[in-house]
């Protein structure tokens, strides 16, 4: 069955584009001002790696939450500077200071991702829509792109994995798995930990035990007790099946 999307929305397919952002446009970062830019669970991983803090810390200092598309979880997104021109966080006079980790809607940019999150599919469809400002004149510069080039130009692959599992994780919590405790209950803080701030997360697998409690390969355990990321995966599949009874995850017996 054919997708249909709202009229002012075509999917690029196979089109060609043209696409450059430098420092020598005019409008150079001003996309990096006064913008409501959400942060998914990997984006924020990069981020406060890459300035060294903790995830705790990080969400502190430097995000906001409000009620987005999901009105059963909060949405995540940047804290911007309280200057005339509220400026990303990250900018500075030269640019991106987080380039190589900025978040995936940066990266993305000037394309949106849209991803069908239609169960009876074995694998996740995505669309790509091309966005116009006005103000971005690097639409007017002669670099050709296809989508497939884009991705691997902007290094999206591992980006588009992890917010892959993410919007599963977040279509389990669009149904109120948390029913009777209400917002901000025990179940939704915990997915609110698990999701977004990995190192207390860390710190509570390793009092609980958590990874004692399934069957991991010693080179499983190594990697989800090193790497974030690998952990953050590991907090999804733990999630869905605190919250659905079901995962990849093997119980020990």
């Amino acid at each position: 069955m054919e997708k249909k999307f709202p009229e002012h929305m075509v999917p690029l397919e196979d089109k060609m584009f043209s696409f450059s952002c430098h420092s020598g446009l005019s409008c150079f970062t001003t996309c990096c001002r006064n913008v409501e830019m959400y942060l998914f669970p990997y984006d924020i991983l990069r981020l406060k790696n890459a300035i060294g803090v903790d995830s705790e810390q990080f969400l502190r200092d430097r995000t906001c939450l409000i009620k987005g598309a999901n009105p059963y979880f909060p949405s995540v997104i940047m804290k911007l500077l309280d200057d005339e021109s509220k400026t990303c966080r990250f900018l500075t006079r030269e640019g991106c200071s987080v380039y190589t980790d900025r978040p995936s809607s940066c990266r993305t940019y000037p394309l949106e991702r849209a991803v069908d999150r239609d169960p009876g599919r074995k694998k996740v469809q995505d669309y790509y829509f091309m966005t116009n400002h006005p103000y971005c004149h690097g639409h007017k510069e002669n670099r050709l792109f296809g989508v497939k080039e884009w991705i691997r130009n902007q290094k999206l692959d591992e980006f588009n994995m992890m917010n892959d599992l993410w919007a599963e994780i977040d279509s389990i919590f669009m149904t109120n798995p948390w029913k009777g405790e209400g917002s901000g209950g025990p179940k939704q803080q915990l997915a609110f930990m698990v999701c977004y701030n990995i190192d207390a997360f860390r710190r509570y697998s390793s009092v609980n035990n958590i990874l004692e409690q399934f069957r991991l390969s010693k080179d499983q355990k190594k990697r989800i007790e090193t790497d974030d990321s690998e952990l953050l995966k590991f907090g999804f599949q733990w999630l869905k099946l605190l919250l659905t009874g079901t995962s990849n995850l093997m119980i020990r017996r």
